[in-house]
C-alpha cells in the first residue's frame, strides 16, 4: 500500500472499519459456536469434551478475546501503513545480529491451518475483494488499480483471529480447534463486510476505479505475473526481424517512431555488416536488451548493469550464432543468475549485495572494453561469478557455525528418538482439513504419491539452493545453508537479513504438501523479453 501511507480517506476508511470489528468479531465467535455444536453428534468423547471445554471458555472470555482481536488489526494496518516502501519491510542484515529459530511440527501446523483459512476466504470473497479493490483505489486515486490497497485483507483477519484465539486459557490445541470452527464463518462474513464496505463507498459518491492491470493476491511469488510458459525461438524470430539499414531512412517499425537514444548503439554497429541476416541478429538483440531494461521485476541497479552488455552483445553476435541459443548461452546464463541473487537479496544495504554488484561491475566493465567479442570471455565472467556465490555460502555457513553444530547434536537426539511432544495434545490431528474448501483438498488415493513427490523434493534439494517458504505468516526467500547429516534439520537463511530458521524434516514436508515450500529456479529474462518481442511484432503487424 506505498503511496497511500498519506490519504486521509484512506485513513478514515481504516477508523471506520475497526469501529466495526467488534461486532464482525462478535458474530464470527456466534458462528464458530454454532458450528462447533452441529458437529458434536460426529464426534468422540475426547473430542466432545475439548469442543465443550473450548465453548466454555469462547463464553467466559468473550470479551478479551474481542479486545485482542481488534488490537491485532489495528497494530498490522498501522505497521503496513507505517513503511515507508517495501524494502523498508525487510530487516537490514547490517542492522541484526544472527538469530536461528527452529521451526518445530506444531509451528508449520499453525502456518497450514491459517493458509487453509486465507484460501478459503480468498475462494468465498472472490468478488467481494475485486470489487472493494476498485472502489478503495479510486477512493485514493489510482484509477488503473495499480496494486489492492485494501488494508483489511484476509490474511490479516486471519492473523488477528489467531491472535484472538491464543487468549483462550486452554492448550494451543483448544485454540487450534477454535480457529477450525470460526474458518467458515470468518470467510462468510468478510464476504459480506466487504460488499458492504463498496456499499458505503458508493453512498459516499465513489466511483470504482477499471481494472488496467492484475491484482495479485497476498503472498505470491514476484515471478508468478502473467508470463506465458511458451518461449520464442529466436532463430525464428530473426527472419521476422526488419534489417537495419536496408533504406537509408533506416528499419521499418510498423508505423511505430523509432526510439533514438537507444536505436544509436546498434546502428553503428549495423552500418559496417554486409549480411542481412546478420543485421537482423543485431535488431533481435537490441530489442530483447530493449525488453530487459523495461522489466521491472529486475532491480533498477541490475538492470543498469545489464544495459552495459547491449552493444557487446551484438558484436558478440555477429562472431557467435549461438548466442540465439537463448538460456544455454553464457552472457544470457551470466545475465540471469546475476539478476536472479540479486533479487534473492534485496536490501541495498547488505553487504553481500554490495559485493555481489562490485564483482558484477568488474565482470561488465571487462567484457564491456573487449573489442574481440568471443564466448570464452561470458564462459569466463560466468566461473567468476559461480566462484563468488560458493565463497559467499562458505562465509554464510561459517557466521552460523555454531548454530549448525547445535542441530547436529539435535539431529542425532532425534535418531535417538528423544522427540519433543506436541504442544497440540494430539488435536491437530483431529480435523487438520476441515477449514479447506472441496475443490482444493486432496484426494486421498493421492496422498501416498504425494508422500513420494515430497520425499524426492527434499532428496534434490543441495546446499545453495534458494526456496520461497511461509514463515511466521510471511513469504520469505531462504537460502538452504545445511541440509543435515541425518536429512533431519534442514537450516535456511533469510535473503534479507541475518536471521536463520533450522526446520524439523517432517515439518518440511508439511509445508510442501500445503503449498507452503517451493524451491525457487532461475527466471529466463531472456525467454521473457522474446515472448514480449514477438508479441509487440504481432501487434504492430495486425495494426
Amino acid at each position: 500500500m506505498s503511496g497511500l501511507r498519506n490519504s486521509p480517506a484512506l485513513l478514515q476508511y481504516v477508523d471506520d472499519e475497526l469501529l466495526r470489528a467488534p461486532l464482525l468479531f462478535d458474530q464470527i465467535v456466534e458462528g464458530a459456536t454454532e458450528h462447533a455444536r452441529h458437529a458434536l453428534p460426529t464426534m468422540s468423547m475426547f473430542e466432545r469434551n475439548v469442543a465443550g471445554e473450548t465453548i466454555e471458555a469462547l463464553q467466559a472470555k468473550r470479551a478479551r478475546l474481542a479486545e485482542r482481536y481488534v488490537e491485532s488489526l489495528r497494530v498490522q494496518v498501522e505497521t503496513e501503513l507505517a513503511k515507508p516502501d517495501a524494502l523498508a519491510a525487510a530487516p537490514s542484515r547490517a542492522a541484526m545480529p544472527v538469530v536461528l529459530a527452529l521451526v518445530e511440527e506444531d509451528a508449520v501446523a499453525l502456518e497450514v491451518e491459517q493458509s487453509h483459512i486465507v484460501q478459503l476466504v480468498r475462494s468465498t470473497a472472490e468478488q467481494e475483494m475485486r470489487e472493494l479493490a476498485t472502489f478503495l483505489a479510486a477512493l485514493v486515486g489510482d484509477m488503473d488499480v495499480a496494486q489492492d490497497h485494501n488494508p483489511f485483507p484476509p490474511d490479516v483477519h486471519v492473523r488477528a483471529l489467531w491472535t484472538a484465539a491464543q487468549a483462550l486459557p486452554l492448550t494451543r490445541g483448544h485454540q487450534m480447534q477454535f480457529m477450525r470452527w470460526a474458518g467458515t464463518p470468518l470467510a462468510q462474513l468478510l464476504r459480506q463486510s466487504y460488499a458492504a464496505s463498496c456499499s458505503r463507498l458508493e453512498g459516499m459518491g465513489v466511483e470504482p476505479a477499471t481494472y488496467r492491470t492484475m491484482i495479485l493476491p497476498g503472498g505470491a511469488r514476484r515471478s508468478h505475473q502473467v508470463e506465458s510458459t511458451y518461449s520464442p525461438d529466436l532463430q525464428r524470430m530473426r527472419e521476422t526481424m526488419p534489417a537495419p539499414m536496408d533504406t537509408v531512412q533506416g528499419p521499418s517499425y510498423q508505423g511505430q517512431a523509432e526510439p533514438a537514444p537507444r536505436r544509436a548503439p546498434w546502428r553503428q554497429v549495423a552500418q559496417g555488416v554486409g549480411e542481412r541476416v546478420d543485421r537482423q541478429s543485431i535488431e533481435l538483440v537490441s530489442r530483447l536488451f530493449d525488453a530487459i531494461n523495461d522489466d521491472q521485476r529486475v532491480p533498477e541497479d541490475v538492470r543498469l548493469l545489464i544495459s552495459r552488455l547491449h552493444g557487446p552483445a551484438m558484436r558478440l553476435t555477429l562472431r557467435d550464432p549461438s548466442v540465439l541459443d537463448k538460456d544455454e548461452h553464457p552472457l544470457w546464463r551470466f545475465i540471469h543468475l546475476l539478476a536472479y541473487e540479486a533479487e534473492m537479496a534485496p536490501d541495498a544495504a547488505d553487504p553481500e549485495r554490495q559485493r555481489l554488484l562490485r564483482l558484477a561491475q568488474t565482470l561488465v566493465d571487462q567484457l564491456a572494453a573487449q573489442t574481440d567479442q568471443r564466448i570464452t570471455l561470458y564462459r569466463h565472467a560466468l566461473q567468476r561469478l559461480e566462484v563468488f556465490l560458493s565463497q559467499r555460502l562458505a562465509r554464510r555457513c561459517a557466521a552460523v557455525a555454531t548454530q549448525i553444530g547445535a542441530m547436529q547434536k539435535h539431529e542425532s537426539r532425534i535418531e535417538a528418538g528423544h522427540t519433543v511432544p506436541s504442544s497440540l495434545d494430539g488435536v491437530i490431528d483431529a480435523y487438520a482439513l476441515q477449514t479447506v474448501p472441496a475443490e482444493l483438498m486432496s484426494d486421498p488415493a493421492d496422498s501416498a504419491s504425494e508422500e513420494r513427490a515430497g520425499q524426492e523434493w527434499l532428496a534434490g534439494l543441495r546446499a545453495g539452493q534458494w526456496v520461497r517458504l511461509m514463515l511466521q505468516g510471511h513469504w520469505v526467500a531462504a537460502q538452504l545453508l545445511w541440509p543435515g547429516e541425518q536429512r533431519q534439520i534442514w537450516l535456511f537463511g533469510d535473503g534479507a537479513s541475518d536471521a536463520t530458521w533450522a526446520i524439523r524434516r517432517r515439518a518440511l514436508l508439511m509445508m510442501r504438501s500445503a503449498g507452503l515450500a517451493k524451491t525457487l529456479k532461475v527466471r529466463s529474462l531472456v525467454g521473457s523479453a522474446a515472448a514480449r518481442v514477438q508479441e509487440a511484432i504481432a501487434a504492430s503487424l495486425a495494426s
